[in-house]
């Protein structure tokens, strides 16, 4: 495989952690609005920067460096747009890219550590309104 920008690899990133989360929300329900609402919850900025916090143990060193490269990305947001948050979810999308491409075994164990966090996150999100609890 021929090695791709750290710009490309989230490039891609975003796009395959997309379908993972519409895959674990698809069983959810089958209204629109709280579909929406469940993928939504875990696709986004603020949570996929918890990710990256929450796997560095797991992480590899390689695969470390990669975030770090990632994350010091110059990127261009909107004006109300946390640009530390944008960098550090750049940098979780950076290697889901990295290891979808180059190892999908490595992917998967990613995903299933990540799992337990996602599904309480999903479960919260799927409550109604003041029933779940707050992951921060």
């Amino acid at each position: 495989m021929k090695k791709l920008s750290i710009r490309s690899y989230a490039y891609i990133g975003d796009a395959v952690y997309e379908v993972f989360a519409r895959k674990k929300t698809l069983f959810i329900t089958e209204n629109p609005k709280r579909l929406h609402k469940a993928t939504s919850s875990i696709v986004n900025a603020e949570f996929q920067t918890e990710l990256l916090e929450f796997i560095q143990d797991f992480l590899v060193e390689e695969e470390k460096e990669l975030a770090r490269r990632a994350r010091n990305l110059s990127v261009t947001t909107a004006r109300r747009t946390n640009h530390t948050l944008h960098r550090l979810s750049t940098a979780f999308e950076a290697l889901i890219g990295y290891l979808y491409l180059n190892n999908q075994d490595r992917l998967k164990d990613l995903y299933n550590y990540i799992e337990p966090l996602i599904d309480k996150k999903l479960l919260n999100s799927s409550l109604p309104s003041g029933q779940g609890t707050n992951l921060s």
